[in-house]
């Protein structure tokens, strides 16, 4: 479990020192939770929606400080092609641009592709992030489109 809360914040924080807080204040808010679990939800639940609440509220906290613009789905769908040679890219140099991408979402279009990455189903994340399993189903198509596009559009553009 440790490493998905460190592949979270990774996801949801790009400074390592301030991800490192970030893991920190997730575990934090985790013990202080767990007062308040009833056993409405499965105990795999409370837990990803506690993790994923720290982490939005990080977020939001440092947006707040940096002034750093969250874009919403269709923005990231018209976000200008930069260019990059993706057969020049190697593995790592992927994942961090797709992490990139995935950083710059608004946090609920974020907290649903990263529980979808997870390998969560959709009742399971509509449970976390309160929307309904076809809405959740409805938006990891549309962010699994949008990133393959960007993908895609790089590939071709640089062979």
């Amino acid at each position: 479990m440790v490493r998905r809360f460190d592949r979270l914040a990774r996801a949801y924080e790009a400074d390592p020192d301030k991800r490192r807080d970030l893991g920190q204040e997730i575990h934090l808010a985790l013990w202080r939770s767990f007062v308040g679990w009833n056993g409405q939800c499965s105990l795999r639940t409370w837990v990803y929606r506690v993790a994923h609440n720290a982490a939005t509220s990080h977020v939001n906290r440092q947006r707040r400080a940096n002034a750093r613009t969250l874009v919403s789905l269709e923005e990231l769908e018209h976000l200008p092609d930069r260019g990059v040679d993706m057969s020049a890219v190697d593995a790592r140099q992927a994942l961090e641009r797709l992490l990139g991408l995935i950083q710059s979402l608004k946090p609920l279009d974020r907290q649903v592709i990263l529980s979808y990455l997870e390998g969560m189903d959709a009742a399971s994340i509509g449970e976390i992030v309160g929307l309904s399993s076809g809405n959740v189903a409805t938006r990891i198509h549309r962010i699994k489109n949008i990133l393959t596009r960007w993908f895609q559009g790089r590939r071709r553009h640089g062979e």
